[in-house]
């Protein structure tokens, strides 16, 4: 860099956007976001010192150019946890991403039956779908599983009473804990049982009058073990259908097919009244929030003027109608394959990166492992894996890779710098061992 000049020495903001240089910008940016950038820049050099034409020019470009970037980025997620929360949970199948592109691109009948002429239910596009798919007799879509539970506990219970164990609320990402979500509905929580026993007969005394629903809680992100005890969904069902009050049940992680110990949707909906859980999460499909049950019970939440602001938008309508028309035909989408993928396929596309890093001088390594589930799911199910370690500052090597184009998100292992293969997608691993080669290069400089 040349050098500083007196900060008496600065021009005017006016008189530097006319030169041809600030011009050039003007045209690429616009007329205000050059200037902004200008002003900024000046301000900045009467604390630091003037710079000379060139640089200022380069550094306000290098302004506007921040400010106009992309925020939103695609990364590779080399971490080896499949729902990673902060990395958006489950990627889209690709019919489901076209679907949603398409729907962002155009008008669509989002509310318009295409037979009658008339206004359309939004549910409607949604439900056959999902009744299909789980045998559920009605379902609802809001924008998320919170969402959901907000407004089941807003409609069935508002200003009555709702029972619920003292060992099931959760907290999830984000300081979302279960009695805030009560609150807000303008239900009342009754808290039976301890946090590790829970009895049926809790439940059973804790049942009055103004007693307006059971509600179970999956505890999807964490578990409870050694003494403990607690009501089963089944017990549950018999005394909440007995004393005439609706069974919700909080499943969070959705799971259609059997996973470890996960409970299922079909289970659930055998015994629930209302069953809840995330679309993006062993769905597989966007961030939103499936409601299932009696049609009565799913009428009544749809029809409440909450619904109305948790409602999900064209795009995330999209993706959801192609993602469960996926899981209807049985197409793997992405989570399922990850979930899937066996310890000696990840163990030979781990190898093919080792061998392509070694032939561009890189030193590697593979390194057995446990992946993760994620997103408050299965919290105690690892799932076997192997990892390339790469050979150099683990720390130094991770924050590299962050800033790279695209950036890869790797774990670190054992003081080592790793990418997990379960999680890198399908069609990217030409692109990451690039990204791995210039991450080792750019530390060694």
């Amino acid at each position: 860099m040349r050098a500083l000049r007196k900060p008496a020495a600065l021009p005017a903001v006016g008189r530097l956007l006319n030169q041809p240089a600030y011009a050039r910008l003007r045209e690429a940016y616009t007329h205000r976001l050059v200037a902004g950038a200008l002003r900024e820049q000046l301000a900045a050099e009467r604390e630091t010192g003037a710079l000379d034409d060139l640089d200022r020019v380069a550094a306000v470009a290098a302004r506007v150019a921040a400010w106009t970037a992309p925020r939103l980025r695609r990364v590779i997620n080399g971490t080896g946890v499949v729902l990673h929360t902060n990395l958006g949970r489950a990627p889209l199948s690709a019919a489901a991403a076209e679907a949603a592109a398409r729907a962002a691109a155009a008008y669509a009948n989002v509310e318009l039956d295409l037979e009658s002429g008339r206004r359309g239910e939004r549910a409607a596009l949604l439900s056959d779908l999902l009744r299909r798919l789980t045998g559920a007799p009605a379902a609802l879509v809001v924008n998320n599983n919170a969402a959901g539970t907000l407004l089941a506990l807003t409609a069935l219970a508002r200003g009555r009473e709702v029972v619920v164990s003292r060992g099931q609320l959760v907290e999830i990402g984000g300081s979302f804990r279960m009695p805030d979500v009560m609150r807000l509905s303008g239900a009342r929580m009754v808290e039976v049982g301890t946090t590790n026993r829970t009895r049926l007969g809790d439940y059973e005394e804790a049942i009055g009058p103004r007693t307006a629903a059971l509600l179970r809680v999956h505890t999807s992100n964490y578990r409870i073990t050694g003494f403990t005890e607690s009501a089963s969904l089944a017990e549950l069902s018999e005394l909440a259908h007995a004393r005439d009050i609706p069974l919700i049940d909080d499943l969070g992680s959705g799971a259609l097919e059997p996973i470890a110990d996960e409970p299922t949707v079909e289970e659930s909906l055998r015994l629930a009244d209302l069953v809840l859980f995330s679309g993006d999460k062993l769905l597989g499909g966007p961030q939103a929030g499936v409601v299932l049950g009696r049609a009565d019970l799913v009428r009544k939440l749809a029809r409440h003027p909450l619904a109305r602001a948790l409602r999900i938008d064209k795009m995330t309508m999209a993706a959801m109608e192609a993602t469960l028309r996926d899981r209807l035909l049985e197409r793997p989408v992405p989570v399922q394959a990850m979930l899937a993928a066996s310890p000696e396929e990840l163990r030979r596309r781990a190898a093919f990166w080792m061998v392509k890093l070694a032939d561009r001088g890189v030193d590697s390594r593979l390194v057995e492992a446990e992946s993760a589930v994620g997103g408050g799911s299965l919290p105690e199910r690892g799932l076997r894996t192997w990892l390339l370690a790469l050979e150099g500052p683990a720390s130094r090597l991770a924050a590299a890779l962050r800033r790279g184009d695209p950036p890869v998100i790797a774990r670190i292992e054992a003081d080592q710098c790793c990418i997990d293969p379960r999680t890198v997608l399908r069609g990217e691993d030409e692109t990451l061992v690039d990204c791995l080669e210039a991450a080792v290069l750019s530390i060694k400089k």
